[in-house]
């Protein structure tokens, strides 16, 4: 059991800091600490609970730095498909958080539909323009979720680089015309990103294009077929040629680099025409959302994600939260859909002790169906082995 801490009254005191990823599918990671508090409350009323949900640079990212205290701003940007949706970004203090699948991720395609040739990353360039309109000094772009492959083109050509076919004309939106690219020019890019600093966020170091690139590994989640993959890999090769005749060799490096073959590619157009640095996105969201000053009010830390498995350990929001807790010397729990990992790899990434739903409901659709609930469940056995 954790050690209780002793207050300024000297007191001892018991306080969980609820530190959640989303489940997907199911709940929000603010919905997550909301049913987690109230299953801990069923147990240990009088328990001080502060929630921090957090997000990896993925979906939910922009809502967890809104919870964390940061103005939603809402602005109309162009969707993957070019149709208009309404998007949100964060703002807190001069720092932007900026989600890209706010403006081009799945979820703003129509349902059952993909395009994994025309989708582009249009509307969020916009969406970083609409931040430096709002003076931020410090943009953290979230990555992942994304419904396009086209490498940045498309947010870059938002913020005013010119992409031109061999007859002077603009080519057409998404990673399928790429290769069509004749000149590019970056001349026009907004001033103002030479005086922010970007910070690309995210969860996966894949390069641009090869065998491990955002075409091959993601595209097919985004419906591309093999011969999709096939002209996005060799559109996207190009794409990085051509502007490598533009900018120089950094282009080339830029292409290889952790993090260019992020969200489609976006990754690789922050990095060479944004001038972004590449982050963990846990690690920055951490950061940003003042995560190190909630440790110090805690006794015990509760994260968690619908699915605690492999992909968890590499990089995900519930090892960032475990390593950084354990790190202080706190103890760290976890609630999940479904557990993958077994007792071993749950401690060798600073967690303690896992809760599953399916501990409760076998049926995984009958998790998913019902996870607050169920989760309240799990809260409370939490707060029986931890809070008595």
């Amino acid at each position: 059991m954790a050690d209780a801490a002793v207050d300024r009254t000297g007191s001892r005191t018991r306080r969980v800091l609820v530190a959640a990823d989303k489940f997907k599918g199911s709940l929000t990671a603010v919905q997550v600490a909301e049913r987690v508090t109230a299953g801990l409350r069923r147990v240990a009323p009088d328990v001080g609970v502060e929630s921090l949900p957090v997000a990896d640079g993925g979906d939910g990212t922009v809502d967890a730095a809104v919870a964390a205290g940061f103005e939603r701003r809402e602005v109309r940007v162009a969707g993957p498909l070019g149709d208009g949706v309404s998007a949100a970004f964060a703002l807190r203090a001069g720092t932007a958080v900026v989600e890209m699948a706010e403006a081009s991720g799945l979820r703003r395609l129509p349902a059952g539909l993909f395009a994994p040739l025309t989708s582009s990353t249009y509307g969020s360039g916009e969406l970083l323009r609409a931040a430096l309109d709002a003076g931020a000094r410090t943009i953290v772009l979230g990555v992942g979720g994304s419904a396009t492959t086209d490498g940045g083109a498309g947010m870059l050509a938002a913020l005013g680089a010119r992409f031109l076919d061999a007859d002077g004309e603009p080519v057409p939106p998404g990673g399928g015309s790429l290769g069509k690219l004749a000149t590019a020019d970056l001349t026009g890019l907004d001033p103002r990103l030479g005086s922010v600093d970007v910070v690309l966020a995210g969860d996966v170091d894949n390069p641009l294009t090869g065998p491990k690139g955002a075409p091959a590994v993601y595209g097919p989640q985004k419906g591309a077929t093999p011969d999709d993959v096939a002209v996005l890999d060799a559109g996207l090769a190009h794409f990085a040629a051509v502007l490598e005749e533009t900018v120089g060799s950094r282009a080339a490096g830029c292409a290889a680099a952790p993090g260019a073959g992020a969200a489609g590619g976006i990754g690789y157009g922050a990095l060479v025409g944004l001038g972004a640095r590449f982050r963990p996105g846990i690690e920055v969201m951490l950061d940003v959302l003042g995560f190190a000053d909630a440790l110090e009010r805690a006794t015990l830390v509760i994260t968690g994600e619908g699915s605690l498995d492999g992909q968890t350990l590499h990089g995900k929001a519930p090892a960032g939260v475990a390593a950084a807790a354990r790190a202080a010397g706190l103890e760290v729990v976890a609630v999940c859909g479904r557990l993958a990992l077994g007792p071993e790899e749950l401690g060798r990434a600073g967690i303690r002790r896992a809760y599953p739903l399916t501990d409760v409901e076998p049926d995984v659709g009958r998790c998913i169906a019902g996870a607050g609930p169920l989760l309240e469940t799990v809260a409370a056995r939490i707060a029986a082995d931890f809070l008595r």
